[in-house]
């Protein structure tokens, strides 16, 4: 190609960027070493292939060192230096041969070089061929052309692969060297060294030299071989040469291009073709030196890749790819498809072929060979192949049996055969290969249809198009004939055959005296209709397919008779007689059998053979059960269908007696009877106390082991008559009943809600006024005053034993100061009317063995109550009380009354000195001021500090008229003044980084003040939650407010349950309000579950309209220990908002409180909603009301929500709910000054639902004590 034509850049463009690759490429050529062993294709260049040249891909040109050849490069060196650039070694072998002068330096530095020297010529013979061999795969042939020898400075000659021969007329061939010299010329006398670089590793090379031409004598020829290590040498930059290139042929044509570098790259060449390159130097001033000639040959072509995509028995498509892909659509491409007989010639001009008229199952050896107009073919490409024989022909079934079919087919090019079975309807497949033409298929399944597929097998294994055919076997005979169903009119009969064929039909005959028909079935199975009861039937079945009826099979069966009826029994204690009729026309060759049972067991068989047939049946158990049976049968085996049959039981005996026993401290009486003679069903027990009735059913017991029937009934009342009734029962008949009156025992006395009235009178006495206990339990027998300088909220029972004299003594700091002994009223005898006792203590009575002396001055003194319904004293008549033995509680101990000083103390302190007046104010105050402290960092509150609007009941209608006029005004002001109430009290617990996942809302924080603590596990915010402990009426730890539980939370909170004690959990929200989840359901429904170390399960659940009751089992997985809890869920209540009525809500509370009396009184109750703050407030605030309503006779709605704004931020969280609060409190009086029960209790009946007692009217309850 010539500068400036298209595609070559021009001369300038590709003089620049080839600089460009070799200035780029020669530091990696010099680190760079290939591997050892390559062989010449597509991606390695070889001598004789330009770079560039078509069939060489870039990828390949890139990964090799800088271009190798063809290319010239040209210095100046100090001795004429012939440098032929081929390969880069790494190793040099150690057979190294010196032949007539021509020497190989082996000592010289061996990198990449190998030197030798010329040191004397010789003659050799003319037109020899000498060979320089540098691969494997190519040869190349060199000769040297030394003109003229010129030596100016360092020149560097690099001959490309190519023949270069001149010869004269003496068949002597002259070599020369030329140089071009820029100082005064000169003839070289001095050895010639040769510097042959850049040769490929591991190869063995030859060198052959042509000495030059003169009239001097020939010399020898010169011939060395080694292998070498090869360096390349850094290029000079002389003047400009100009290259010549051209094919060496008869219509040759050249391409001269200008480059100053020593090196070109030759693109654009054909494939298999001799050149001739020719090099110029041309000076500054335009004058060119002699020209260096060199000629070289390009790769050919070639093909690989060959495969066959389509193959038949006469036809196969080829398809392949050629290492020029460039040029691959000019290539031609010649085929050769060969066997050992013939050959088959196809010339394409594409890389596809199709070759047809193939002979089936033949080896083909196929060659395909590129070729490029006239030029030389290319490398070609080898396949071996086969084709698959051709299919058979003449494929016939030959033979069918049951079990057997034959096969037979021709076939002329196939020694093997393939033949596939496949069972139709099942789709199942097998394979046998066979040599021969025919086969026999065993096997087979009768009347089933198959298809059978051959193959045809070439020698190598290779499948031919198959061939299909399709047969059926033969029917086989049917058997396992079973009568499946039999009744009076129908017969169902079904059989098996041994194939399970789908397509068979049935002809069924139906003989019997009355005459025979005919039907068919496709089915296995078949019902016959319109029989005649307990008649013979001959059936015989034939199964038949395609037309061909098989054997025959046969059976016989009798219809079953009808069942008797209108069965009449007449019983008494022993006996039973027994009537039936039968309408059939056979009826009177009927043998009827009758099976009497007692509880399902046979005892007594009557059998008859004429007409209607009574009996009586005799010698019966009293109060048993009984089943008659009648069988009608007709033949050997065949009965009715189903037996006529009747039950009936004897009359039970009557309980003769019971008596009753009551159980120590439990509400249950224990009933013994002996068990009535014969068999019962259970028994009916009724208990009457007055208006209230409950029925209940026992399980019934035999009188065979002449043991007591033993059986509790709880759920009573403590201390009440009951009157019994015992029927026994048997198959709804009752015997006379048996009845008594029981009562019931006594237990401890429930603890009140209230605590006593404790004032100072004197410096050392002081007066105690309290409520009787309830007499719910048992009549109260004695009353215990107990006075105390603990904190304890209840004294214990060791308390009883200890007298004044123990308390001087320092004993003990509680002590019974006086006893009461009375017989207190019943509940029932009137709640309306109250029992006061006040007792004086300090006036020095003795009362037992107990003395009520004087009390300190300035002493600090509570006062409890202890309650009796049975009193024990110690045996060593001291007159002390034997708590252990005695049934007591305790109420509330009051709060602490001071003593003041001894009027005589005090008036010598008035004669003192004023001084010293002063310093006992000043000491006075600085106690006082202590103690505040003191009280503050025990996190309690003062209710001296709590704001209040104390109003009296008589007052509060006026009052609530008074705030509710101009939409609420009144409550409106108050309920803005209580916003700022507490919001300054610290949460720093709430606020660590650790804790504030742990909180639903982060403007609801609990306070540090009262916040309650969890035990500490690992970390030392485990104790974390969001709770805070609330003032109740009696206690300033009566509940616990949480929120509702998060999913991350819900250990802690079940931790809280555990460790506080938790019985009650009061839940006034719904798990999902309006669309957004409110609090996590973090009870289980169904099974137990664990959360942490607490397990939880649900004993019992029971849903009403407004509330749902959920009774659960809390227990320890690390101690074991267990306790019950209850939980209350108010689902009326609307988040943000207050219930529809007052009611509702206040019945829900007593609800609470009543099953509160049943836990452990320090046990808080924990109430939650969604936040724990609005609907939680609410419910407390209503709790702590109605107490003061009926303790106090006044209401304080403001302080009661201010003191729990003290304890929890936003308690009553809304105006509604403050209203609402107040709305309460006025529905309240209300209804205790007109007596309308109703409104409190109006859910009364629910809750005796779930409770299963009868509820008792507690209206006019005050605090819990006998009003």
């Amino acid at each position: 190609m010539s500068p400036g034509k298209p595609g070559a850049g021009g001369a300038g463009t590709r003089r620049t960027g080839w600089r460009r690759r070799r200035r780029r490429r020669r530091p990696e050529a010099a680190t760079r070493a290939p591997e050892l062993g390559h062989t010449a294709g597509p991606g390695l260049r070889v001598p004789g292939t330009f770079q560039g040249a078509r069939g060489m891909k870039p990828a390949a040109r890139e990964a090799r060192p800088p271009p190798r050849s063809p290319g010239l490069r040209w210095a100046l060196p100090p001795l004429l230096l012939l440098l032929l650039r081929l390969g880069q070694v790494t190793t040099i072998k150690k057979t190294v041969k010196s032949l007539l002068g021509l020497t190989v330096l082996e000592n010289s530095t061996i990198l990449r070089n190998f030197v030798f020297k010329l040191y004397s010529f010789s003659s050799f013979l003319h037109n020899s061929i000498y060979i320089f061999s540098c691969s494997e795969m190519m040869e190349l042939h060199w000769t040297l052309d030394i003109k003229e020898v010129f030596f100016v400075g360092h020149i560097e000659t690099l001959l490309t692969p190519a023949i270069l021969n001149e010869r004269n007329g003496n068949d002597t061939a002259t070599c020369r060297m030329l140089l071009e010299l820029t100082g005064s010329p000169k003839e070289m006398t001095q050895d010639l060294a040769v510097n042959i670089s850049d040769l490929k590793p591991g190869i063995q090379y030859k060198v052959t030299l042509y000495f030059p031409e003169s009239n001097e004598a020939q010399r020898d020829l010169l011939v060395t071989e080694s292998s070498l290590d090869s360096y390349p040498q850094p290029p000079r930059s002389p003047s400009a040469p100009v290259i010549n290139d051209h094919p060496e042929s008869s219509n040759s044509s050249s391409d001269g291009r200008v480059t100053r570098d020593t090196e070109v790259l030759l693109l654009g060449l054909k494939s298999d073709t001799q050149y001739n390159a020719t090099v110029y130097c041309r000076a500054e001033g335009g004058t060119e030196g002699q020209p260096q000639t060199i000629k070289f040959k390009t790769n050919s072509s070639q093909v690989f890749d060959i495969q066959v995509v389509n193959i038949s028995a006469t036809n196969m498509t080829l398809t392949w790819k050629i290492n020029d892909n460039e040029s691959s659509s000019v290539y031609m491409y010649e085929i050769q498809v060969a066997t050992e007989t013939s050959v088959l010639n196809v010339t394409v001009n594409e890389t596809r072929a199709l070759i047809s008229q193939l002979s089936p199952s033949t080896l083909y050896n196929i060659t395909v060979r590129p070729f490029l107009g006239n030029c030389s073919k290319g490398m070609p490409g080898f396949l071996q192949v086969y084709t698959p024989p051709g299919p058979v022909s003449d494929f016939q079934v030959t033979s069918i049996s049951m079990w057997e079919i034959g096969l037979a087919w021709s076939s002329n090019d196939s020694d093997s055969f393939e033949i596939h079975t496949i069972w139709v309807p099942a789709g199942i497949h097998s394979v046998e290969t066979t040599t021969n033409q025919s086969i026999v298929i065993g096997g087979l399944y009768p009347g089933t249809e198959y298809c059978f597929e051959i193959f045809p097998q070439g020698p190598n294994g290779t499948k031919g198009d198959s061939q299909t055919i399709c047969s059926r076997t033969a029917p086989g005979a049917v058997f396992d004939i079973r009568v499946i169903h039999v009744n009076t009119t129908e017969m169902q009969l079904e059989w098996r055959n041994t194939d399970n064929a789908s397509k068979y039909t049935y002809h069924l005959v139906i003989q019997s005296e009355n005459g025979s028909c005919e039907r068919n079935s496709s089915y296995r199975a078949v019902t016959l209709r319109d029989l005649i009861p307990g008649t013979l039937y001959n059936i015989t079945i034939s199964p038949e397919v395609n037309h061909v009826r098989g054997i025959s099979s046969f059976t016989e069966q009798y219809t079953r008779p009808s069942t008797v009826s209108d069965i009449e029994i007449s019983t008494n204690t022993t006996a039973a007689t027994l009537k039936w009729q039968n309408s059939d026309e056979a009826s009177p060759r009927y043998t009827y059998r009758l099976l009497i049972g007692k509880d399902g067991n046979s005892s007594h068989t009557a059998v008859t053979v004429t007409g209607v047939t009574s009996a009586t049946v005799t010698g019966l158990i009293p109060g048993s059960s009984y089943t008659v049976e009648i069988f009608t049968q007709v033949g050997d085996v065949t009965e009715s269908l189903a037996p006529g049959s009747q039950s009936f039981c004897t009359d039970p005996a009557p309980v003769a007696s019971f008596h009753c026993e009551v159980v120590p401290k439990e509400p249950t009486l224990v009933l013994k009877w002996a068990c009535p003679p014969g068999t019962n069903a259970g028994f009916r027990l009724e208990i009457s106390c007055e208006a209230w009735q409950n029925l209940t059913y026992r399980k019934s017991c035999s009188s065979e082991n002449n043991t007591e029937y033993r059986t509790e009934v709880t759920y009573l009342n403590f201390s009440t008559s009951y009157n019994i009734s015992i029927t026994a029962l048997s198959c709804n008949k009752t015997a006379p009943p048996s009845q008594s009156t029981c009562l019931t025992g006594i237990t401890d006395p429930p603890s009140p809600d209230g605590s006593p009235n404790i004032t100072s009178v004197s410096h050392n006495s002081v007066k105690v006024k309290f409520s009787g206990f309830e007499a719910s339990h048992g009549p109260i027998k004695a009353y215990a005053l107990v006075l105390t300088t603990g904190e304890a909220v209840h004294p214990s029972t060791d308390a009883l034993r200890y007298t004044y004299e123990d308390f001087k003594k320092g004993d003990s700091d509680a002590y019974v100061t006086y006893l009461i002994t009375t017989e207190g009223k019943r509940r029932s005898q009137g709640l309306s009317e109250v029992l006061k006792y006040e007792v004086d203590v300090g006036n020095e009575s003795t009362t037992h063995g107990y003395y009520n002396g004087k009390l300190e001055p300035l002493g600090s003194y509570r006062a409890c109550v202890a309650g009796f319904t049975n009193i024990i004293f110690r045996s060593s008549n001291d007159g002390l009380i034997d708590g252990a033995k005695s049934y007591v509680s305790f109420g509330r101990c009051s709060d602490a009354v001071f003593l003041p000083q001894d009027p005589g103390v005090i008036c010598g302190a008035v004669f003192g000195c004023i001084f010293g007046a002063l310093v006992i104010v000043a000491v006075g105050g600085f106690i006082f001021w202590r103690k505040k402290r003191k009280d503050a960092k025990n996190n309690e509150l003062s209710f001296s500090q709590i704001k209040s609007k104390l109003i009296k009941v008589e007052n509060f209608e006026a009052y609530f008229k008074k705030q509710q006029a101009d939409s609420n005004c009144g409550f409106a002001e108050e309920y803005e003044d209580l916003k700022i109430v507490g919001i300054n009290l610290p949460k720093y617990a709430a606020e660590l980084a650790e804790n504030r996942g742990k909180n639903r809302y982060n403007n609801v924080l609990p306070y540090d003040i009262s916040r309650v603590k969890l035990s500490i596990q690992t970390h030392s915010t485990d104790d974390y939650i969001n709770a805070n402990y609330m003032p109740g009426y009696h206690s300033k730890r009566d509940f616990i407010a949480t929120q509702g539980p998060l999913p991350n939370t819900l250990k802690d909170f079940w931790r809280m349950v555990w460790e506080k004690n938790i019985y009650a959990i009061v839940m006034l929200t719904k798990c999902v309000e309006q669309g957004r989840t409110k609090c996590e359901e973090y009870w289980p429904s169904k099974q137990a579950q664990d959360y942490g170390d607490i397990t939880v399960a649900m004993t019992s659940e029971s849903v009403l309209p407004e509330w749902t009751i959920r009774d659960f089992t809390v227990k320890n997985i690390q101690t074991s220990e267990s306790h019950p809890l209850r939980q209350f869920h108010f689902t009326s209540w609307p988040d943000h908002g207050v219930p529809d009525t007052t009611d509702l809500l206040i019945n829900f509370r007593y609800l609470v409180r009543d099953y509160m009396k049943q836990s452990p009184p320090e046990s808080p109750v924990l109430v939650h909603c969604s936040a724990g703050v609005g609907r939680t407030g609410t419910f407390i605030a209503i709790d702590r009301l109605i107490y003061q309503i009926e303790n106090e006779n006044t209401v304080d709605v403001y302080g009661i929500v201010y003191d729990l704004r003290m304890h929890r931020p936003l308690m009553v969280q809304t105006e509604d709910q403050y209203v609402f609060l107040n709305q309460c409190v006025l529905d309240i009086i209300r209804s205790q000054r007109d007596s309308k029960v109703d409104l409190i209790y109006q859910n009364t009946n629910a809750m005796t639902i779930y409770e299963n007692i009868a509820p008792v009217s507690t209206f006019g309850k005050t605090n819990g004590y006998i009003a």
